[in-house]
């Protein structure tokens, strides 16, 4: 789950999760995780921090696939269909859903100091959002929401003097 991000969890079990999660939900809803898809899904959640379509592609090139650009960009864009990524319009970046079974749309927490991302998925805030667009009679498509600051473990990181 990604929401351990900033602190310490086991991420080999996390990314395995994930790939597992996402095999059976693409079964589940009669579609193919193709071996690129797969990849590059793979590379998003090892990364635990949001990634690039160029990095995803040096990635995929380096292991062998297809060096094409948008062999990457119609991966990332079935793996966001399929709600198994999420992403960072702000930083044009991708991050894995922590929730991948449940459709939402995505609040975030990113640290400046380490890149490291966390979803919120807070039902209170999509509430808000929802109760005030429909007050001003607008239709919401879609809404990812992308909050800068810094985390609690670089917070705790002793400055370095004279910065």
């Amino acid at each position: 789950m990604q929401a351990t991000v900033f602190s310490p969890h086991d991420h080999t079990h996390c990314v395995s999760s994930a790939i597992s999660n996402a095999q059976s939900l693409c079964v589940d809803r009669g579609v193919r995780l193709t071996p690129v898809r797969q990849r590059v899904l793979e590379l998003v959640w090892r990364s635990h921090q949001p990634i690039g379509a160029y990095e995803l592609l040096a990635g995929l090139v380096k292991e062998g696939f297809n060096s094409a650009p948008p062999t990457v960009y119609r991966a990332l864009e079935f793996l966001c269909t399929q709600g198994l990524l999420h992403k960072l319009e702000g930083i044009n970046a991708y991050v894995g859903c922590c929730n991948p079974d449940t459709p939402h749309q995505g609040q975030f927490l990113l640290c400046e100091d380490c890149h490291q991302a966390q979803e919120l998925d807070s039902q209170y805030i999509s509430l808000a959002i929802k109760l005030s667009a429909d007050q001003h009679g607008f239709e919401i498509k879609r809404h990812t929401i992308e909050i800068v600051g810094t985390c609690q473990s670089c917070l705790d990181k002793p400055k370095k003097a004279g910065l």
